[in-house]
């Protein structure tokens, strides 16, 4: 398998993350799979924003799901972008995408688009909970899922077993060679993330692994010579 570099939140070292902006310069830049996260609106749309609040990355404040997406959209999200909602991303690019969902809520609401539109073979989801993806894997037949983790040991190799997923999307600052040979051994890929530097990429290299998520589109280029 070729390795994969993933653009987190599109390429959010250079563009305002979660935008169409930075998707279309993800896909611009030869990135092989597109990530992006998932919250419900108050009024039930899929928007795409990392946090359960508006306040970091846009010019307003308060919780995404107590605001409607006519309200959401009246915010600034970076360079003059609006706040987009998962449609308008699978229009915008077409490159593959990962998609981070927070709760099983949020699964359900992904699962009736991902049905609706046949994109079981395109969109892979992550979540860092484990219910979110047993319940996704439930509603959408074929679809691929990925367990995420940050602080983590071994057992995170049978959490993603436990829970469908076949991939395990893992933070290299707590990676080991052990955990690497027990989630190869269960027959799970494997990315690290976030892969910023050469040395990170050397590591994630060395390590064997399958992919990169990472905020600059500079790693595609540099991740093919790098062993």
């Amino acid at each position: 398998m070729n390795f994969l570099t993933i653009g987190h939140r599109g390429v959010m070292g250079v563009e305002p993350e979660n935008t169409l902006r930075s998707f279309v310069a993800a896909q611009e830049a030869g990135l092989d799979v597109i990530e992006l996260d998932l919250h419900l609106s108050k009024d039930g749309a899929l928007v795409v924003m990392h946090d359960t609040e508006v306040d970091r990355t846009t010019d307003g404040t308060g919780a995404i799901a107590d605001k409607t997406l006519a309200e959401l959209r009246a915010l600034d999200a970076g360079r003059g972008e609006p706040v987009p909602v998962f449609e308008e991303v699978l229009d915008a690019v077409r490159a593959p995408l990962q998609a981070e969902i927070k709760d099983v809520q949020a699964a359900r609401a992904l699962a009736g688009v991902m049905n609706g539109r046949d994109l079981a073979e395109r969109v892979e989801v992550s979540s860092f909970h484990d219910e979110a993806i047993t319940e996704i894997a439930r509603l959408v037949p074929g679809v691929r899922t990925a367990l995420i983790a940050s602080r983590y040991g071994p057992d995170v190799v049978e959490r993603a077993v436990g829970a469908g997923a076949s991939t395990v999307c893992l933070n290299i600052r707590r990676l080991t060679l052990e955990t690497v040979e027990q989630a190869r051994k269960a027959g799970l890929r494997i990315i690290g993330w976030v892969v910023n530097t050469q040395d990170h990429l050397r590591l994630v290299r060395a390590l064997g692994l399958d992919g990169a998520t990472t905020d600059y589109p500079e790693i595609k280029r540099t991740g093919r010579f790098t062993a």
